[in-house]
């Protein structure tokens, strides 16, 4: 269904990010701006990045791609 072309260090750093922006909805400023870290965890957790895909963008190895 989508083809992979997040690596490994990049889908982290997305998971880690994307918690970071969600736990924004309960402490600091509590808005539900936060809930834009819904994007980058689900890329993480999907392996996938649209925006990657149009721009042409592989941060995985060849190996990694297959979904």
């Amino acid at each position: 269904m989508f083809c992979r072309n997040i690596g490994p260090v990049d889908r982290a750093l997305r998971a880690i990010v994307g918690l970071v922006l969600i736990s924004l909805t309960v402490v600091g400023p509590q808005t539900l701006w936060g809930l834009v870290g819904i994007v980058p965890l689900l890329t993480a957790f999907l392996g996938s990045c649209p925006a990657y895909t149009i721009l042409g963008v592989k941060t995985c190895r060849v190996e990694d791609r297959a979904a």
